[in-house]
């Protein structure tokens, strides 16, 4: 708003409108004050301060149109280190000055039209990851990755032009990669195996958001990278894959940020093609192994023929292989469905991966079939009702939500290998049906897919129950209105046809 305008309302004398008026004016003149002094050779404390103020009043979209300038935003590039010089991070003082510059250009990128063109034109998004590689293995600059990653997600957010920049010209898998394994202190075993400390300490505040902010700027980079095209993109997301087990074998400084930290990781992980999903699990070590036969040794005799054990050390095994991973995030679903809300957000993602896991890797869909669909023992109540996760999954497949319910039945019907038989049997007929009818399986038989034919054994309670469980009786009505099996219908409906034609 100019001089001219402001005073002709304050002639006005509407008093409503004097301050609005004048808040919003003062406001615009104290950021182009500010501006003006930013430029100036003044100490660090009074850049911080000036910056802070910058901070707050940028959450304003009324105020950032008239001071969103080229000249504005390169002094702050300038202040964040984000210039084209090769200045290095050295210098501790300068640190609350990047950090305050980079959370201003955050509120700015975020709230201007005008400073997300200007981003792309001063090539910001090279500036950052500039900025990454001088961040990367150095100590106590973590607020400083934090927000230049965030400032990254919110580009690669609004702009899919920067999406592909930081994928191929910027390089970005593979330096956001790296600084995870920085944020998780990563050391490699093997080519995609890591070490896991399971009496380590848990993440540092400040490290687990600057993983989280890399988990959502990666997700952004990777978002359309369904098809790998190349053996060196199959290696990096193989990488980044391996770095995402890892992450969801820790824990943050709180079970809120753990949370967070997983739902990231999971999210990221729908986004890797799905014959890179292997490194999920691996084989055990000759350690492990020994474990597992000692365990296996004190399981009771009648327990010794499951191949699913717990080491001592609680890693979950299944036929040879760790299956840490795959059992975090089957727990980290059930917690979602328990939530009982959001589900399309919240739980949709990771049943859709667990989903796809199951499908491409054997050994994943057999560890899942047994921890949520284990041999049938209970069978006198409806598949619906309990508080096993086969049963909180049966009662997603009726739920109100198309999407929810319809990969809720997926994940079961893959689980039981397309089978319509093996998917009535934990199921029942009317849970299935909607499945059934989409894919044109009514009548029974089995999906597209190939799978091993490895049995599905049945317990004695399953085979002595089978002839009583009637799954499907057609109904039909009676007369007077009534439901009754259709047989009975019919022979009434006869009965009255007789009798008609002999009145006639």
């Amino acid at each position: 708003m100019d001089e001219e305008r402001a005073l002709y309302i304050v002639r006005a004398g509407e008093a409503g409108a004097i301050e609005r008026v004048l808040r919003d004016y003062s406001d615009k003149k104290l950021c182009e004050g500010i501006f003006k002094v930013l430029v100036k050779d003044i100490p660090t404390t009074c850049q911080v301060s000036c910056l802070e103020v910058l901070r707050i009043l940028s959450r304003d979209k009324k105020i950032l149109v008239p001071v969103t300038t080229k000249e504005n935003m390169q002094i702050l590039l300038r202040l964040a280190k984000l210039n084209d010089s090769d200045d290095s991070l050295e210098k501790v003082s300068e640190f609350p000055v990047i950090v305050e510059s980079l959370k201003c250009l955050c509120n700015i990128v975020f709230n201007s039209q005008m400073a997300q063109q200007l981003s792309l034109e001063l090539n910001l998004a090279a500036k950052l990851c500039n900025l990454l590689r001088k961040c990367k293995d150095r100590k106590f600059i973590s607020d400083i990755k934090c927000f230049d990653l965030r400032l990254l997600f919110l580009l690669s957010l609004l702009h899919t032009d920067i999406r592909s920049q930081l994928r191929y010209e910027l390089q970005g898998l593979p330096l956001l990669t790296q600084i995870l394994e920085s944020a998780f202190s990563i050391k490699w075993t093997d080519e995609y195996e890591s070490a896991i400390d399971h009496n380590g300490p848990p993440l540092s505040p400040q490290e687990t958001d600057c993983a989280i902010e890399a988990l959502k700027a990666l997700f952004n980079v990777t978002v359309d990278s369904w098809k790998v095209h190349k053996e060196s993109d199959s290696h990096q997301f193989r990488v980044m894959a391996a770095v995402l087990r890892h992450c969801l074998l820790i824990v943050g400084p709180t079970e809120d940020k753990t949370e967070e930290l997983h739902s990231n990781a999971v999210n990221l992980l729908s986004n890797v093609p799905v014959s890179c999903l292997d490194v999920l699990i691996c084989p055990l070590t000759h350690e492990e192994t020994a474990q597992e036969a000692t365990t296996l040794d004190e399981l009771p005799s009648d327990k010794t023929s499951e191949k699913e054990t717990v080491l001592k050390n609680n890693t979950m095994v299944y036929n040879g292989m760790n299956m840490e991973a795959i059992h975090v995030l089957l727990n980290f679903m059930e917690k979602r469905i328990d939530k009982g809300s959001s589900y399309r957000e919240g739980l949709t993602p990771v049943l859709s991966l667990l989903t796809e896991c199951s499908r491409a890797h054997r050994n994943i869909r057999k560890f899942l079939k047994d921890q949520v669909l284990p041999p049938l023992r209970d069978v006198t109540n409806r598949p619906e009702v309990g508080s096993t996760v086969r049963n909180k999954l049966v009662r997603l497949m009726t739920h109100v939500d198309l999407g929810v319910k319809q990969i809720a039945a997926e994940f079961l019907f893959v689980l039981c290998k397309e089978r319509v038989d093996s998917l009535l049997k934990y199921t029942g007929y009317g849970n299935a049906a909607g499945l059934l009818a989409a894919r044109g399986l009514l009548a029974g038989g089995r999906g597209d897919n190939w799978y091993s034919e490895d049995e599905d054994t049945d317990t004695e309670e399953y085979k002595n129950a089978k002839p009583k469980e009637e799954l499907l009786k057609p109904m039909g009505l009676k007369p007077d209105g009534t439901i009754t099996p259709l047989e009975e219908a019919l022979s009434q409906y006869s009965v009255i046809e007789e009798t008609s034609s002999d009145t006639d």
